[in-house]
């Protein structure tokens, strides 16, 4: 029987090879590869999507994030909340901007930040809210939003796992000042290579965002700010205007197959939380189990792959030695420590997730 990959990035783009060669030939031929048409439509075309008015694109997700906090120039060691259980990216991104992390805990049902605990975290030094909409699911962004106004906080959205994923209609990206989004090859709306985007509403945003991302430039050879070199290429920026037709259909069909998953997949495993209002489109599917890591390896030996999402908490990385010391996290360990990512991908069919199923039911 044939092994069912995690992932298989050349079954899941091959839909879509030959607009790929036509719009390569199209870009390559053209001569203009840096900031031409290809960037412009598809920023245009996802402001669009996301029901934002503008989209500024970047070399990839993390500086996407990085940019993002730039854009306010906070004062150093400004203090910025992010869950606790987030991938590292979102929190080297505040340590790049020279600010200080505060890790909140996440809502165990949920993974997501859990805004009952993010006042208890606010200080005077407190600046903004990074909230990440993990594995596909938008936090609770009403509760959030309303305390940030209260408090006179700015909130950046970490959207890298939540592409066209939304709550009471308002899509990822669209609910804070700033959108950060990663078009990582594995994402629902994935390139061919890094690339990023940053979308907002502000139009003084978006101009300090395009100005950071081109070394401080808006003309060329004048530089106003101490600026970055982040900006998403032609080639990559032609292929996601081609993906992004499809960007429904793939969460679609996503969201068909975690339907599946929910149904039949017996109650031994905790399974991802399903909500009125909520739009989830499951970048991730992910189940928890006390013996995740002996689940991980029979599912190997049953000749079926999973993935870790994440297997290390960040306050516990070598990485955040001397940043996030002392910080207990008991609720994201135990996320970590149990959570298991199944097969789910665009390339996945019925039957795929029928056998993963079959399988993990014997367990």
């Amino acid at each position: 029987m044939a092994i069912i990959d995690y992932e298989n990035l050349g079954k899941t783009n091959q839909p879509f090879f030959d607009e790929y060669r036509h719009a390569f030939d199209k870009v390559m031929t053209s001569g203009w590869y840096i900031l031409g048409n290809a960037v412009k439509e598809f920023e245009k075309e996802y402001a669009s999507y996301c029901g934002s008015n503008h989209c500024i694109g970047t070399a990839n997700g993390l500086d996407a994030l990085i940019l993002s906090l730039k854009a306010f120039n906070f004062p150093a060691g400004s203090e910025v909340i992010v869950p606790s259980n987030t991938y590292i990216a979102t929190i080297l991104a505040i340590v790049h901007n020279g600010l200080k992390p505060v890790l909140v805990e996440p809502d165990i049902n949920t993974y997501n930040i859990d805004p009952t605990k993010i006042e208890a975290a606010i200080t005077p030094a407190t600046k903004a809210i990074m909230v990440v909409h993990l594995y596909g699911k938008l936090c609770q962004m009403d509760a959030i939003t309303t305390i940030a106004q209260k408090h006179d906080l700015k909130v950046i959205e970490d959207c890298a796992q939540a592409h066209g994923a939304h709550l009471n209609g308002i899509k990822a990206g669209n609910w804070g000042h700033l959108g950060a989004h990663s078009f990582y090859p594995t994402k629902n709306l994935g390139a061919l290579a890094d690339a990023g985007a940053v979308t907002c509403n502000d139009f003084s945003l978006q101009q300090a965002i395009t100005t950071l991302r081109n070394y401080g430039s808006q003309v060329k050879y004048y530089n106003e700010v101490v600026g970055y070199n982040s900006r998403l290429d032609e080639v990559q920026a032609a292929f996601l205007s081609i993906k992004l037709k499809k960007l429904d259909a793939i969460n679609d069909h996503k969201r068909t197959l975690a339907a599946i998953y929910q149904q039949y997949l017996k109650a031994d495993f905790i399974k991802p939380v399903e909500q009125p209002g909520f739009y989830d489109v499951f970048h991730i599917y992910n189940v928890r189990h006390p013996k995740r890591d002996t689940l991980k390896e029979y599912m190997l030996k049953n000749d079926i792959k999973t993935e870790i999402h994440y297997p290390v908490a960040p306050n516990q990385q070598k990485a955040m030695a001397g940043i996030l010391d002392g910080t207990a996290t008991p609720i994201a360990e135990l996320i970590h420590q149990t959570t298991l990512s199944l097969p789910i991908s665009y390339c996945h069919t019925k039957a795929d997730v029928e056998r993963v199923i079959e399988v993990m039911n014997k367990f």
